[in-house]
């Protein structure tokens, strides 16, 4: 599954976060797979994708960033491709 990260920074300071990934790396448990992710241009939130099939790792990934004034929102998500299938046999039928 697919699970869009939103990260919020204390004060739109990411600098701790940014340290903390510097000294010790993304600290991802097995299973767990980065994407990619994207940034406010005002620093306040971070959007990463992450991939995994058991949404207990991204609670273990979570409590490896404590103490750097992130908070955490995650939101399962689906391809866009894979939700237009979904969809498909559903257009016109009202």
């Amino acid at each position: 599954m697919l699970f869009m990260i939103i990260e919020s920074f204390n004060d739109q300071d990411m600098i701790p976060v940014y340290e903390r990934l510097e000294s010790a790396g993304r600290a991802l448990p097995e299973g767990l797979t980065y994407v990619d992710s994207w940034v406010e241009s005002s620093f306040g939130r971070c959007f990463q994708l992450m991939e995994c099939s058991d949404a207990s790792l991204i609670q273990e990934w979570i409590l490896q960033w404590r103490g750097t004034g992130t908070h955490f929102e995650v939101v399962p998500v689906i391809p866009s491709k894979r939700t237009r299938e979904v969809v498909a046999p559903h257009l016109g039928a009202q």
